[in-house]
């Protein structure tokens, strides 16, 4: 079965209508991944934007080798692939041996992925729409993305979220983390906590249209799988794989955006010259260096950008680039396994962190920290971290979202709780009336 392919040019000021008009057209799918680049210019992305919908077939699971299932299916087919895989899939990952206590709320599975009929995608600085599909034409998927009739937009209802882990709590927990590492059990870990709210009706395309407004992001996503949704407004890159280069981009390092281009300007530099901000950075940096170096050529492993700093709507924030040449006995879901959880959402030594996060943390991660993304048919891979995300279950009516950040020896409680409240605004300020 060999996809059908054609090209459609359309306006370079027309790009955002386009997009726009996608999102809505796939919507009307019960599975659909559209991925939004946002015009960011330094993301090494090879698309504006790209959408899959619907399934030919799936791929699910939460066993140790599902990763190599995915694998093995993309060699029988040489297709595109896309999906996702939970934070809680270090459950399944041979020598982590960990658990997960507490409730699943939202209901993505550790893994899916899907072979989906139609993918539409616009690649970076081109004007241009090519669509990939199966059993019709791209010219009819063409013609509904051209001329569907777009909502109108309307007021959302209000929400208030619930803290899973209230201030004080919050600050007890750190002071204990910070007792963690003053013991030598480790020097960094990520904490986390989950703002949520029960009972509640949302339009979930909507409200990832005003989030994606709000805080448009070089790694958005509208993922739908059936009655669960994602809605992704994250800068953070996981894992990139072009040939056989792989690139990885933590974010270590956060400050907070000011109106006064004075006060902003200082902020950034601030944060560029923070020993400790820098130092959570260098962190990562080498805990990721030794990630790859379990799946690349030795010696190939090279920083090569270090504490760069990149601004977003919202705040600024260090992100550094790794990169190294995958080793040719092994293939893209190896380069996964081994690099998985991604280091700036778990800390290091990666194992005890991840055990002292169970420990401390009072929500389940689900898909919050894990990644969505594609495997493209010549076996190349983008994927994000999801982070500033809001995560619904239109069955039983849950909405989440959880934040958190590095605690380090040198991290003060009462920033880092305040640290959580400004990488929450956006997702809280869709569903005010000041949005």
């Amino acid at each position: 079965m060999k996809r059908q392919k054609q090209r459609f040019n359309f306006a370079p000021e027309q790009l955002n209508d386009i997009k726009r008009r996608i999102r809505c057209w796939a919507n009307q799918y019960s599975i659909l991944l559209f991925l939004d680049s946002n015009e960011y210019n330094h993301t090494q992305s090879k698309y504006e934007c790209i959408c899959a919908t619907e399934d030919i077939a799936q791929i699910i699971g939460s066993k140790g080798d599902c990763l190599k299932n995915v694998s093995h299916y993309h060699q029988q087919h040489n297709d595109w692939l896309f999906g996702h895989i939970n934070y809680d899939y270090k459950n399944h990952q041979q020598g982590y041996h960990l658990s997960s206590k507490h409730h699943i709320r939202v209901g993505f599975p550790d893994i899916y992925f899907f072979r989906p009929k139609v993918v539409c995608y616009i690649p970076s600085g081109l004007a241009a729409l090519t669509i990939e599909s199966y059993d019709v034409s791209p010219e009819d998927v063409w013609n509904e993305i051209h001329t569907i009739i777009l909502p109108e937009e309307k007021t959302q209802q209000g929400v208030s979220f619930q803290k899973r882990i209230q201030q004080q709590e919050y600050l007890n927990i750190l002071q204990q983390l910070r007792k963690h590492i003053i013991e030598g059990d480790c020097y960094e870990i990520n904490f986390c906590n989950e703002a949520f709210c029960e009972a509640i009706t949302i339009d979930p395309l909507l409200s990832f249209e005003n989030l994606n407004q709000i805080s448009p992001a070089p790694f958005a996503a509208y993922y739908k799988l059936n009655d669960k949704y994602l809605l992704c407004a994250s800068p953070e890159r996981y894992l990139l794989k072009q040939k056989n280069t792989i690139i990885a981009q933590p974010i270590k390092g956060t400050a907070k955006r000011s109106t006064d281009k004075a006060q902003d300007y200082l902020n950034k530099i601030a944060l560029q010259q923070s020993i400790k901000e820098r130092a959570e950075n260098v962190m990562i940096v080498d805990l990721m260096r030794n990630d790859l170096a379990r799946f690349c050529e030795v010696g190939s492993v090279n920083v090569e950008e270090l504490f760069g700093i990149y601004s977003f709507p919202q705040v600024h924030h260090l992100i550094s680039t790794i990169s190294g040449t995958l080793r040719k006995e092994l293939n893209f879901s190896d380069a996964i396994n081994y690099s998985f959880p991604m280091g700036s959402m778990t800390g290091a030594p990666k194992l005890i962190v991840m055990q002292l996060i169970e420990q401390y943390e009072k929500a389940r991660r689900e898909l919050f920290s894990g990644s969505v993304g594609y495997i493209s048919p010549e076996a190349n891979f983008d994927f994000n971290v999801v982070i500033r995300s809001l995560f619904y279950n239109s069955s039983n009516k849950y909405l989440s979202y959880q934040t958190g950040g590095a605690i380090t020896f040198e991290s003060d409680a009462e920033q880092e709780w305040e640290e959580t409240l400004l990488k929450a605004s956006a997702m809280e300020r869709i569903f005010s009336n000041n949005a």
